[in-house]
C-alpha cells in the first residue's frame, strides 16, 4: 500500500484512528526525530463547521486540503505550525490533524527545539509537536508525503489497549452539533495526549 491508498481507502475518521500507534518522523538533515502518534483529529470537509474547508472555502492558505490523499497541509496559527494530511480523493477537502506524539528518537534535539521542555510538555499538542521537530515555516505545505522529509510508517504499528473517541479541541461552541462530534481519537492512558489528566495516565502509555 502507498500513501495515497492509505489516505483514501476509507473514511477520514477510520484513517485517523488507524494512524494511532504508527510512527511519524521528520528528517532534519542531521538526524531522525520521531514519535508514535497518540492523538489525531478528523476534519470531514465542506459539511464540517470546524474544517478550514467548510462550505467549500478554498484559498491559497487551505489548498493542501484539496490535494489528493497523502498531501501535506501545513498551516500556522500565531507562532505555531500544524501538521495535517489530506484525506480522500483530490477535490474532496478532508484531512487529519496530528495532535500529539510519544517521542521515540532525536529526543535531545526535540528538547532543545522546545527550549528545554521535557516529558509530556515536549509534544503534547500539535503546535508543540511541530516546534519539537524544528518546523518554523510552511515550507512543506502542499508537498506529497513521500516527497517531504516527513514519513509515516504505514506498514507497522504498536498494539494499543484502547482507542477513545472524544470531541475535538477548541471548536466553536456556537454550533453544538459539530463542537460535540467525537472526531478526536486518542491512545487511552498515554501521557502525551494533549488534555489527559494525571489520574488517567497508564504506566504502559496505553500500549500492549
Amino acid at each position: 500500500m502507498n500513501y495515497e491508498e492509505f489516505f483514501t481507502n476509507r473514511s477520514t475518521s477510520e484513517i485517523s484512528k488507524d494512524l494511532l500507534g504508527r510512527t511519524l518522523s521528520f528528517n532534519n538533515g542531521n538526524e531522525l526525530l520521531s514519535g508514535t502518534m497518540v492523538e489525531a483529529e478528523a476534519y470531514v470537509g465542506v459539511k464540517d463547521r470546524a474544517a478550514h474547508s467548510y462550505g467549500g472555502r478554498r484559498s491559497q492558505a487551505n489548498e493542501g486540503l484539496y490535494r489528493p490523499g497523502g498531501s501535506l497541509y501545513i498551516y500556522s496559527q500565531r507562532q505555531y505550525f500544524f501538521f495535517d494530511v489530506a484525506c480522500q480523493a483530490e477535490g474532496e477537502p478532508q484531512g487529519v490533524l496530528i495532535r500529539a506524539i510519544d517521542p521515540l528518537t532525536g529526543i535531545d534535539t526535540m528538547i532543545k527545539n522546545r527550549n528545554g521542555k521535557t516529558g509530556p510538555l515536549l509534544t503534547n499538542g500539535p503546535g508543540k509537536m511541530m516546534q519539537a521537530f524544528g518546523i518554523t515555516s510552511r515550507k512543506w505545505d502542499l508537498a506529497r508525503l513521500e516527497d517531504s522529509p516527513f514519513d509515516i510508517d504505514i506498514n507497522h504499528k504498536r498494539k494499543i489497549e484502547k482507542i477513545t473517541a472524544l470531541p475535538r479541541v477548541g471548536i466553536n461552541q456556537s454550533d453544538p452539533k459539530w463542537a460535540k462530534k467525537k472526531l478526536r481519537f486518542i491512545v487511552a492512558g498515554n501521557p502525551y495526549v494533549s488534555d489527559i489528566k494525571k489520574k488517567d495516565v497508564k504506566k504502559n502509555h496505553g500500549f500492549i
